[in-house]
């Protein structure tokens, strides 16, 4: 007789209380699960590319509310070196020049990112209660509204409140069109998938960057009138996209709507293709779920910290502040920083939107690495090279504040471009595929909500050191600041020798064999996995 494994709901409930719709299957041959986790490791990446043309276009539709944040994130730190923007808001230095205060750049900085935290919070909670469509549906109605916040604000304290409220809801396209993005894609497709949320953050920042380099010439208020207006554009374009798109079919499965997830399944792939079979691919989801549910139940931000999801939690934190440690905020504040650094305020525009051009190059050129390394090998390797960048930079700051010679400034951006590529085509997309490839299944919104909050306090301590380390009224440390990053790096790249694995060629249920098992990080790539052994074990201890 077939091994079976029995679905038990991680909340037992009768089929009425369920709600329409709700099928429990009592029963699920393991044998088809594996099947099904044997075929996602034969299936190519050509022949994924056929077998879901329509869940990769959704993936890509969904993964575009990202562009908002990348939008935002940069259009703040641009008006910084803006002129007119400066003239309005800010205070005036010398001669006829104005300058933001370090004190406002850090609370207009981090006014977005701190919304942003509570939007998280709420991510977590939306995602896993109403499902990922609803979530961002909600999230883009809501930044229609407030947008005329951000647009008509009289004086910097009603920009920073508007700054908080706006980033609520991008809270909420951090970290759901990235989960989306795996859990309707197969195993080889996933990195690519996830590594595309990447360059919707560098499409944002680069039409962010453009933008105002295009209204660079105005002198009246539609000088960043107009960039806090375009934004208007997402929701139009968003909101009929998003409501039309499917579910994820594993959120179905984890709420017990075998059903739609089948149906879903059929709709995401082509019928052309004979070979599949969508009941052993859903009796895979639903294996991994009812595993997940049998050693430990709990779907809590709570639970993420218990037993063997600590170790993965901490390692998704870990993974996301680097992005920070790695030297970003120096990259954001490009403009600014090579303005200061004494480059033209053109040509410190024109600089940075070559540095995000060469960002979405470094984006395809990580497509480019994934089949030929593995991410942890890519990981730890970019790492050390940024360090490297990082020390350049610094080690040119020194006789840069000392002359007047405009080959430094020029030098100095030509490093920050290079570490811009290597960032996007390693550290930057890889974070987006590590986290979501690392939490179980049951804990993955959540997991990557913890973690994504993570960074962004780290994103908010950076905000408040770099406009001081930059701001000739402050600190004015500027190139010699790629030696505090440099610093930053190394501790990445010991974290990551020690703590990142490699999710390269395995399964959600398998990922959860080789944590469950404790095997050390450096030896995930070579652990060999017997779904069926293992389940049917687990579940034998527990009957």
């Amino acid at each position: 007789m077939a091994s079976t494994l029995t679905s038990v709901p991680s909340n037992p409930k009768s089929k009425d209380q369920l709600g329409d719709g709700a099928i429990i299957h009592e029963s699920v041959p393991l044998e088809d699960a594996q099947d099904a986790n044997a075929q996602e490791h034969d299936l190519t990446f050509w022949e994924a590319l056929r077998l879901y043309p329509k869940g990769v276009f959704w993936s890509i539709a969904m993964s575009s509310a990202v562009i908002m944040e990348g939008y935002d994130t940069k259009l703040i730190g641009t008006l910084f070196a803006q002129p007119t923007f400066q003239k309005q808001y800010g205070v005036h230095v010398k001669g006829n020049s104005y300058q933001i205060t370090a004190a406002w750049q850090t609370g207009l900085g981090n006014g977005s990112t701190v919304g942003q935290l509570m939007g998280l919070l709420l991510a977590g909670y939306l995602s896993e209660r109403f499902g990922f469509r609803r979530t961002l549906l909600c999230g883009m109605v809501s930044i229609i509204g407030l947008i005329f916040i951000q647009f008509f604000a009289p004086n910097l304290i009603v920009l920073v409140v508007g700054q908080i409220l706006f980033g609520i809801p991008l809270g909420l396209f951090q970290t759901t069109p990235v989960i989306y993005a795996l859990e309707i894609s197969p195993m080889c497709l996933r990195a690519y998938l996830t590594n595309y949320v990447n360059f919707c953050w560098a499409f944002g920042q680069i039409i962010a960057t453009g933008l105002m380099r295009g209204v660079l010439s105005r002198t009246d208020e539609w000088a960043y009138r107009i960039p806090f207006g375009v934004q208007w554009v997402w929701p139009v374009i968003m909101i009929p996209i998003i409501y039309f798109a499917p579910e994820s079919p594993w959120w179905l499965v984890r709420k017990d709507r075998v059903e739609e997830a089948r149906a879903v399944v059929q709709k995401l792939t082509s019928p052309a293709n004979v070979n599949f079979d969508v009941d052993k691919n859903v009796a895979l989801m639903v294996v991994t779920t009812e595993y997940e549910r049998m050693v430990s139940s709990t779907t809590s931000y709570k639970g993420c910290f218990e037993g063997v999801n600590l170790r993965r939690t901490l390692t998704m934190i870990g993974i996301y502040c680097i992005q920070t440690l790695n030297g970003n905020p120096l990259r954001g504040f490009s403009t600014y920083f090579l303005q200061q650094a004494g480059l033209p305020t053109s040509q410190a525009f024109n600089m940075t939107i070559v540095g995000f051009g060469v960002a979405i190059l470094g984006g395809f050129f990580s497509w480019v690495l994934l089949p030929l390394f593995g991410r942890r090998t890519i990981y730890v390797n970019s790492l050390v090279l940024m360090f490297i960048l990082m020390i350049l930079v610094g080690g040119l700051g020194i006789p840069q504040a000392e002359s007047a010679k405009t080959t430094y400034p020029w030098a100095i951006g030509s490093l920050l471009i290079i570490s811009s590529f290597l960032y996007n085509c390693s550290i930057g997309p890889l974070t987006n595929t590590l986290c979501s490839e690392i939490p179980s299944a049951l804990l993955r919104s959540k997991s990557l909500v913890i973690a994504r909050w993570s960074y962004a306090v780290s994103t908010i301590i950076a905000g408040i050191l770099t406009p001081y380390q930059l701001n000739p009224t402050a600190w004015n440390w500027g190139a010699k600041t790629g030696f505090f990053w440099a610093g930053g790096c190394l501790i990445s790249i010991v974290f990551a020798f020690f703590y990142v694995p490699e999710p390269k060629g395995k399964t959600t249920a398998e990922m959860d064999i080789l944590y469950e098992k404790r095997t050390p990080a450096r030896h995930f790539s070579k652990a060999e996995v017997d779904l069926v052994q293992t389940v049917a074990g687990v579940e034998n201890e527990k009957v």
